[in-house]
This record gives structure tokens, sequence and C-alpha cells, in this order.
């Protein structure tokens, strides 16, 4: 009895902790990739895992923008463009140093050209020397490097213009522009899985409250029909107009609440928002989020106070 006993505490023991494996959360498999086709040579890929990217046939070859977060998802991106054009992949912009949009890049051609603004690069390399996390290899840093407020280029037929007109999302943000196609890759200057007024601001790499407007100006004043964000869905120029306005509005509540002599923490009762994804409180390298018990995360409003009460 006693022996039958024990068999049946094994029985019972192995029974729980197969419970509680199976009741143990699994990481959710990104969304499938969405090819969309907006011009004869050009490709919104929306979806997959890290920001959107978008693809650009030439005559000979093609021109990648964002290459994705993991090495599996930008396989998944390189075997969509596969179906479309058996041209390979010989250029890739990136719009900022995230790592969902930088990561990817371990999985392209070695020869590769990737070209990007010059903080970009700066701060791939910050996050290499910081351990690695949110760069890329050392071989697929940025080999080309944009340094003025605006840059064209052709490449393998395609026209392009490049822009940074401010910091905005980071210190190192390019907006990617086809005249011709009046089509325009905004990186994560705009996004629609936040509120119109709420965009996305990396303090820790010296992102800018006021270069946001200033760029996302810039963005309505280009001769553009269709806006591809980094993440969501495609936009016109009315949706990031209103992204604007909305913004240029909050902003200028704070500016006047500094003006009446309103606290940080009076200002964020009376306009709260949610912390900007990974502007934790932290230095570039350091796990996204923070951790339990760490400081608090960095909203838009603290952002914009310390822009306007620095002496």
């Amino acid at each position: 009895m006693k022996r039958l006993s024990t068999v049946y505490l094994i029985v019972f023991m192995v029974g729980f902790v197969g419970v509680g494996r199976a009741q143990t959360p699994q990481p959710q498999a990104p969304p499938p990739i969405t090819m969309k086709q907006l011009k004869p040579n050009v490709w919104a890929a929306i979806g997959g895992a890290g920001g959107n990217s978008t693809i650009v046939v030439g005559k000979t070859s093609v021109i990648v923008v964002d290459a994705k977060q993991t090495e599996a998802g930008a396989k998944d991106l390189l075997a969509e463009i596969a179906k479309i054009t058996p041209n390979p992949v010989t250029t890739v912009f990136l719009t900022h140093s995230d790592g969902d949009h930088v990561n990817g890049l371990v999985a392209y051609p070695a020869n590769v050209k990737v070209i990007a603004h010059e903080n970009n690069k700066k701060e791939q390399q910050a996050a290499l020397a910081a351990g690695g996390r949110g760069a890329p290899p050392p071989d697929r840093l940025p080999s080309q490097v944009v340094t003025k407020e605006k840059e064209t280029m052709t490449i393998d037929g395609v026209k392009f213009e490049l822009y940074h007109w401010a910091p905005a999302h980071t210190s190192g943000d390019l907006i990617v522009f086809l005249p011709d196609q009046k089509i325009v890759a905004t990186g994560d200057i705009i996004v629609t899985n936040r509120a119109d007024d709420n965009p996305n601001i990396h303090a820790e790499k010296n992102g800018s409250t006021a270069g946001w407007l200033t760029n996302v100006k810039g963005l309505v004043s280009l001769n553009a029909d269709t806006y591809i964000p980094c993440h969501g869905d495609l936009l016109t120029k009315a949706d990031v107009q209103r992204k604007l306005t909305a913004t240029t509005e909050r902003r200028a509540k704070i500016a006047a609440m500094v003006k009446e002599g309103k606290s940080l923490d009076e200002i964020k009762t009376a306009l709260p928002d949610a912390p900007a994804p990974g502007a934790a409180a932290r230095g570039a390298g350091a796990p996204a989020g923070g951790r339990a018990g760490g400081p608090a995360p960095v909203t838009y409003v603290d952002i914009a106070y310390g822009e306007l009460t620095k002496k």
C-alpha cells in the first residue's frame, strides 16, 4: 500500500508539473507579413517580426527600407521579396537604430550596402559597446551615412530623397521619400499604435518633442500621397496632418502650464499619457521597459517638460 501511494504521488507530481508547463505563457508569434503593392515597383511589407519595411524594385536589384527585428523575420521578408522579383537585395536604408528595424540585417547578403543617418550609426556603435543589445553584428553597421538635412541619390534607376530635419523619435531618424512614386517611409516618427497626440520619443537616444513637430511639418510638406509608418497600416497626408495638429495642441498646453508655473506632477495629472515604449529612464542597451522597482518610464510629458524648462 505504501509503495502504491508513492506511485500515485509521483504520477500526481508529474501531472502537476505538466499542467504548470502547459499554463506557462508562450511568446506570441509575430503576425505574418502582408505585401501591399503600391506602385509597379514599390511594396509595403506590413507586419512580421519588427517594424514595417518598404520594398523598391530597381532595374536589376532591390532596395529595402528597414530590415526587420530577427534573423527569422528577415528571412521571411526576403522570401516574400523573392516571390515578386528574382533581383537580389543590394541596398538597405535604415530609418533609425531601434533593434526591431536593424537586427534582421544579420540575414542579408554580406555585401549589402547599409545607408543610415550618421547618428544612427553612432547609436548602434554605442549599443555594441554596451553589450550588443539593439544592434546587428559589427559587419552590418551602416556602410554609408547621411550627414545633411537633405540628400538626393539615384540607386539602380530609382530616385530617393533622404531627410533629417531634426532629432525626433531618435537622434538619427531618416525619412526616405520616393518623389516619383509619391511614397514616403516615415520610420517610427509616425506610427498608428499610439494616440495621435502621444508620439514615441526615445529620451535615451536624444529624441525630441520639438524635433518631432519639425519633422512632421516636413513630412506634410512633401508631395506624397502614401505614408508607410513603421508600425501600423498605411496613412494618407490627412492622417499625418491630424497627428501633427493633435500633438502641436498637446505640446502647446504643456508649454502654457509651464508658463503658469505648474510643476511636472501637476502637468502629468492634468495631461496624463501612456509611457513611450522603450523610453524608460535607462542607458542604451538596458532591457526595454526597465525592471520592477526601477525608475518610472519616461513619458511624452516628461520629455516635453524637460525641453520647455531647460535653461
